[in-house]
This record gives C-alpha cells, sequence and structure tokens, in this order.
C-alpha cells in the first residue's frame, strides 16, 4: 500500500500544496504550528473519511475558504487507486474512489489500510472507556465489513431504546412488549459484538505484549484486560434485570457500549503507575499490533503514520523504534518532528531510501 502523491487545497492551514512522496519513509519537519501534523491528518482523512484530530468536519476548511479537497494518488496490490474527500460549507462531505462517490462512508472504511501514532493517543489511557472502545471498533472494523454494520445497527437501537425510556418517564407509562421488542435486537447484535471482540483481543493480546517486550527490553509486565457485562450473562437477561434502574436513569445501563479495556503495568493501572516514557512505550506498542493485525487480516502492508514519534522517549526507546521499521514487514512511513536533523540522523541508520519536506 502506498501513497505516490497527496495534493491539498484549503485543508486546515494549507491553501495548495502538492506532495511527491517517497515509497519507504517521508518526513515532515519544521516548527510547532506549521502544520506538519495537518499534513499527517490529510493523509489519515483519505483513509478514514474525516480527521483524526478534530471531528468537526467543518473546522478542517481553511479559515478563508469555503471548501476543502484532499486528493491522494494511491497504489494498492499493483493497481493505482485515486481518493478524494472532499467538502463544501453547508453540504455533506463527499468521498470518492477512481471518480465515483460512495453511497455510505463506511463501505470505504478498510479500504486503504492506515495506522496512526500520536501524542494524541494518550486519550486511550486518561479518558473514559469510550475511547477506548473506539480504538478496538477500528481496529476491527478494518478487515470485519459486517461488524461495522453490527455497530452501526446495536447504536442505533440503543438510541431508541434510550428515548423510550425518557419517554416513559416523562409521560408516567410503561410497556413492557415495545421494550422487548429493542432488547431483543440490542441483544442479536450486541451478543455478536461481544464475541468479535472477545475473539479479537484473543488474538491481539500476545502481538502486543510481544510488541511491547520489544520496546522496552522486558523490563515491565503489562497486561490488556477486556471488561464486558455480556461475561457474566446473556444481555437480553441483564436488560431485563438492570430494567427498574434503566428507568429510573432514563438510559440503558448494560450492554456492549459500556465494554472497557484495561491497560496495567505491573499489576496496576497504567495512568496511575507508568511513567510518561512506559505510557508512550505502552501506546506505540499498542498501534504497531494495531498494524500487525492488519496486516495479517488484509494481507496488506497499512500506511503507517508517526506524529512527533521521537518526543518524550529516551534515546534507548527510540532506536528500539527505529530497528523495528527498518523491518521489511513495514511499508511505507511518514514522520513529523520539529527537529531536522534529529530525524535525518534517526532516519539514516535504517539504511531506506526516504524524502525530507521542510514546512
Amino acid at each position: 500500500m502506498n501513497l505516490n502523491t497527496l495534493s491539498l487545497v484549503n485543508y486546515k492551514n494549507f491553501e495548495s500544496q502538492v506532495f511527491d512522496f517517497d515509497a519507504k519513509i517521508n518526513c515532515f519537519v519544521g516548527a510547532n504550528g506549521i502544520g506538519k501534523t495537518n499534513a499527517l491528518d490529510a493523509i489519515y482523512h483519505l483513509a478514514f473519511g474525516k480527521s483524526y484530530f478534530n471531528p468537526i468536519a467543518v473546522q478542517n476548511i481553511n479559515h478563508n475558504a469555503e471548501f476543502f479537497v484532499v486528493d491522494g494518488n494511491f497504489t494498492k496490490n499493483e493497481r493505482a487507486e485515486k481518493i478524494i474527500v472532499s467538502l463544501k460549507r453547508g453540504q455533506k462531505k463527499v468521498i470518492k474512489r477512481n471518480s465515483k462517490a460512495y453511497d455510505k462512508f463506511s463501505e470505504h472504511i478498510g479500504f486503504i489500510p492506515l495506522v496512526i501514532i500520536s501524542p494524541a493517543d494518550r486519550d486511550l489511557i486518561i479518558e473514559g472507556s469510550d475511547t477506548r472502545r473506539k480504538f478496538i471498533d477500528s481496529v476491527i472494523s478494518q478487515s470485519d465489513k459486517g461488524y461495522l454494520t453490527e455497530l452501526i445497527s446495536y447504536n442505533k437501537v440503543l438510541a431508541q431504546r434510550n428515548a423510550l425510556l425518557k419517554y416513559f418517564a416523562l409521560n408516567n407509562t410503561f410497556n413492557a412488549d415495545t421494550l422487548a421488542i429493542y432488547n431483543e435486537q440490542m441483544h442479536t447484535f450486541g451478543t455478536e459484538i461481544f464475541k468479535k471482540r472477545d475473539a479479537f483481543l484473543q488474538t491481539f493480546i500476545p502481538i502486543f505484549k510481544s510488541r511491547y517486550e520489544a520496546i522496552s527490553q522486558s523490563k515491565e509486565a503489562i497486561d490488556l484486560t477486556y471488561k464486558s457485562d455480556l461475561f457474566d450473562a446473556e444481555l437480553n437477561d441483564l436488560l431485563n434485570k438492570n430494567i427498574n434502574k434503566d428507568k429510573a436513569l432514563q438510559y440503558t445501563s448494560v450492554g456492549t457500549h459500556k465494554d472497557d479495556l484495561v491497560f496495567s503495568i505491573d499489576g496496576f493501572p497504567i495512568k496511575k503507575f507508568g511513567s510518561q516514557g512506559q505510557q508512550k512505550s505502552f501506546l506505540i506498542a499498542l498501534k504497531l499490533a494495531q498494524f500487525d493485525f492488519i496486516k495479517q487480516q488484509s494481507g496488506v502492508s497499512p500506511i503507517l503514520l508517526l506524529d512527533d514519534i521521537f518526543d518524550k522517549l529516551d534515546k534507548n526507546r527510540v532506536t528500539q523504534i527505529i530497528n523495528l521499521v527498518d523491518d521489511e514487514h513495514f511499508g511505507q512511513i511518514f514522520i513529523s518532528d520539529t527537529h531536522a536533523e534529529r530525524t535525518e540522523d534517526v532516519i539514516k541508520q535504517t539504511h531506506q531510501s526516504y524524502k525530507m519536506f521542510k514546512l
């Protein structure tokens, strides 16, 4: 999987810019605020149809413009593929593959396999369970279209059930038969989601542990644990058991929308007991494991984006990461850094072809 050229029009701080990339390593270097991360985010946008850093689509349009266009020419399995993402103020975003617009954005997910490693990943440790569920979902969705469909259906039924619970409270009424219909649908979709998440993590966790050992040289014992209500009982039974609680809260208190991942180091929560370097190594291992899993499932090397990767890591851990990405297992890599010389010195150690873009 390769991105050959990237053209940006009115995307964030770029008014008009064209990049012609190396097949292996590409580095965006320059001072903070110059647009290095925005260039990486544009590539992410082509893969996922949205920004990694700003979910409010219209805010990705340059302040002085009415629209943005992100245009990428890829090579996948020796075939040329052109992806264009565009948005005009007041209109819906459009994603096109080879001049044909997608009816549903979900059809595009997984077509451009891509993994990003960024300081923003720290949200996986410090934020709530919603962030960690989104991580699981984004990895599985890239290789399983059915999973994404089940997830969309589950969330739709969940919203309807929550609206019904609010209606009951507002009107001082209750209809068990109507609720049972939503319970059954949630049970069907939720059970499939749970099974797929559980199966995914059974494959993923050993890959993650192996990656962490390589980065940290096995100094700490780390773990990932999947938490779900569905380990204790079937979803239909849980929904029935918690109905009084749900009526009081006016929302659904149990289900796969409450699942979580527990991150630990030496048996303690990494959020409280992990150093900055340990947390960063944990997150990098998590993302490299994501890369390995997607490659394993799709047979295609994902594009790897490394945003500000060398910050807050000691020299030894940086060397470990560079040794990892020097492996032929990896395909095309994009790096952003504030120090051009530091980046080039590190990249030269890989003996791979590269291009530097000074922004």
